[in-house]
C-alpha cells in the first residue's frame, strides 16, 4: 500500500514541474503559408531553431532565417524566439519563448517552461525536439498536419 502511494506523489511532484502555455494562431483569421524566423545570436541552445523549423515544416508551413531587427520585405510573418539553457550533468531546455507577428500584431504565442529550471525532474534531460514538438503543435493546431 505504501509503494502505490510514493509513486503517485512521485508522479504529480515530477509533472508539476513543467509549463507550456500557448495562444494558438487563428488560422480562419491569419492564412499563414511562409513564415521569416529572426535569428537570435543570444540563443546557445544547440538544435531548437532546427526544432521549431520542423514544427512549421509539420504544419506544412515554409520558412527561411533573417538576421538583423528588419524582416526582408516579402516576409509578412516573422517568428522570434529566446531560449535558455542550464546545465545538471549535461546541458537542457528550461525555457523557450516564441512569438509570431504579422507585422507589430502578435498573433501567436507559445512559452516552454521548467519550474525551478528543471529541480527534480527527470523529463529535463529530454532532447530539445521531444520538448519543443507538443509545444510547436500545440502554436499551430489549426495548421492540418502533414
Amino acid at each position: 500500500m505504501r509503494y502505490p502511494l510514493i509513486a503517485v506523489c512521485a508522479a504529480v511532484l515530477l509533472a508539476g514541474c513543467t509549463s507550456v502555455a500557448v495562444k494558438p494562431i487563428d488560422r480562419e483569421r491569419h492564412q499563414v503559408q511562409h513564415v521569416c524566423i529572426q535569428e537570435n545570436p543570444r540563443v546557445i541552445v544547440a538544435g531548437f531553431l532546427e526544432s521549431v523549423e520542423r514544427g512549421l515544416q509539420r504544419h506544412g508551413l515554409t520558412s527561411e532565417r533573417y538576421s538583423g531587427d528588419k524582416p526582408p520585405e516579402h516576409c509578412v510573418y516573422t517568428l522570434s524566439y529566446v531560449a535558455r539553457q542550464n546545465w545538471d550533468v549535461a546541458v537542457y531546455l528550461w525555457l523557450a519563448d516564441v512569438e509570431l507577428r504579422k507585422g507589430a500584431e502578435v498573433i501567436g504565442t507559445a512559452n516552454y517552461h521548467l519550474r525551478s529550471q528543471g529541480g527534480l525532474a527527470l523529463n529535463k534531460w529530454a532532447s530539445v525536439e521531444t520538448k519543443m514538438a507538443p509545444v510547436m503543435d500545440k502554436l499551430l493546431v489549426s495548421f492540418p498536419k502533414i
